[in-house]
């Protein structure tokens, strides 16, 4: 796939399924090179992430083989610390990694550590880090491995600027094989030098050369020239189908004719080509809100952290009915644990009356029951069942089919994300608390959720690094988290 080195995986006529009639993959091949820096694209859902899990070993193929060069090492660092971590240690969270327990641990994690610009006291549970923190976390954890090949899902969720900055600085510093999920197209565009595309309508994986951005414009170009070819087709299709039925009615020579213009419809027939579909947007949508005519949310003090201790710091806010407060500060000041609070009403000092209707979007979906289906999931937020407008407001968010009676836990994480909008779309909430709204979300999708939430009637908080998704919504309040930290430790 690229002019690297040796081939260091390799793929050959690979399909999988998770249910024998519909394979995820079919008859995939495709070879990457040692030291390639390699970005899986494709739309949610496509089979991304089981790519990931086929390389690694946990899933088998159910035809064809899986080449990895001998003795190479694979690291992976996932979309979201595991749940049966968050109670251990650094240090025993690292440990995991290894079949037995170096006697040269701690060295070894100072160093991973050191690489993502992040020391850190092992001695702390990792349920006491932010989810940027727990971010760098796992890519320091796939880092202690020293794998040949880094396997890294949407590596800039959670992240600050200096965060990502830092961490492009080192993955083109990296000599080894970078494989990358990641639906920021600007991060992937530093330091990309080829794609492979995964079609979910054909079940197919395309590789092409160059940067992110080129090899968006290659797929946007083949796309047209697929869709002129088929037009030319048909237009001689239909121009070949009016003469046959003239000259059918015919004798002699005219028959003839005829049916060499079948033949000839045959043949254009065949050389039809199944265009590409590039990845599907979701169709515009509103989030309704309920009136209401008190104050949303009234604010006298929050909690801020500042070297594991909590800090209360007094301010005056009150949001009402249209009003928008964006809330910054750096990673591991609590600004996860401070939405978490206001969404369950447990934050000292904020008041949210009970019947406020809350939208809160989790950025690891802790809050949505992983055991429902999507249909199930949605149908819950409603007062009253009505299984055509959930089968309606699905679809708009290109959950559809057999996704329906997915089990929530066992959907991408680009599919939870729209499942979360939609659920919105039915609640019609009074507020909406955001913590990393476009975690996980395809780009192409990020220019309608903003314009909704521009849209949007009701109070809202949001969390976000993105700062061009931002860009799109008007806030007329915000919240420095580390300004207040700062005023309050001077005072």
């Amino acid at each position: 796939m690229s002019d690297h080195g040796n081939v260091i995986v390799r793929f050959q006529n690979v399909t999988f399924g998770y249910h024998d009639k519909n394979a995820l993959l079919k008859d995939v091949n495709f070879s990457i090179r040692e030291n390639a820096k390699v970005t899986l694209m494709g739309q949610n859902g496509a089979g991304k992430s089981t790519i990931f899990h086929l390389i690694m070993g946990d899933a088998k193929p159910v035809k064809g083989e899986i080449h990895l060069k001998q003795g190479a090492k694979i690291g992976i660092a996932k979309q979201v610390m595991d749940r049966s971590y968050l109670e251990l240690t650094v240090e025993d969270y690292f440990a995991t990694a290894f079949a037995e327990r170096p006697r040269n641990l701690p060295v070894l994690i100072d160093q991973a550590l050191e690489a993502v610009n992040y020391p850190l006291d092992h001695k702390l549970t990792i349920n006491r880090l932010s989810g940027g923190q727990q971010a760098r976390l796992l890519l320091a954890y796939a880092l202690i491995q020293k794998p040949d090949i880094l396997l890294l899902d949407e590596p800039t969720n959670n992240l600050d600027e200096d965060g990502i900055g830092h961490l492009i600085t080192f993955l083109m510093m990296y000599e080894k094989t970078v494989i990358v999920i990641s639906h920021d197209a600007d991060f992937l565009n530093t330091f990309t030098d080829s794609v492979l595309y995964l079609d979910a309508q054909k079940q197919e994986v395309d590789a092409y050369q160059g940067d992110y951005y080129d090899v968006v414009e290659q797929i946007k170009s083949r796309i047209e020239a697929e869709e002129r070819k088929n037009a030319q087709l048909l237009k001689n299709i239909q121009d070949r189908k009016e003469k046959v039925n003239f000259f059918a009615n015919k004798g002699g020579k005219m028959r003839k004719l005829a049916a060499k213009l079948k033949e000839e419809i045959e043949e254009d027939e065949s050389n039809m080509v199944d265009v590409k579909q590039d990845d599907k947007t979701i169709v515009r949508f509103d989030i309704e809100a309920t009136e209401y005519k008190d104050a949303i949310c009234d604010i006298s003090s929050v909690g801020v952290w500042n070297q594991g201790e909590a800090i209360h710091c007094p301010i005056e806010l009150k949001l009402r009915r249209g009003d928008r407060l964006l809330l910054k500060g750096p990673n591991g000041i609590g600004k996860t644990t401070l939405l978490k609070r206001l969404a369950t009403r447990t934050e000292e000092g904020v008041l949210i009356p009970s019947d406020v209707i809350i939208g809160y979007y989790e950025q690891d979906f802790s809050g949505l029951d992983f055991s429902q289906t999507a249909f199930e999931s949605l149908k819950s937020v409603m007062k009253v069942g009505d299984d055509e407008l959930v089968y309606g407001t699905a679809g708009r968010f290109l959950l559809r089919g057999e996704t329906m009676q997915t089990r929530v836990g066992a959907l991408s994480e680009g599919q939870k994300a729209l499942l979360c909008f939609a659920r919105f779309v039915i609640q019609k909430p009074n507020l909406l608390i955001l913590d990393e709204p476009t975690n996980h979300v395809n780009f192409r999708h990020l220019p309608v959720i903003a314009q909704a939430l521009q849209n949007y009637k009701g109070a809202m908080i949001v969390v976000s690094h993105d700062t061009e998704f931002l860009k799109s919504i008007s806030f007329n309040n915000e919240l420095d988290l580390g300004a207040l930290r700062k005023k309050a430790l001077s005072a």
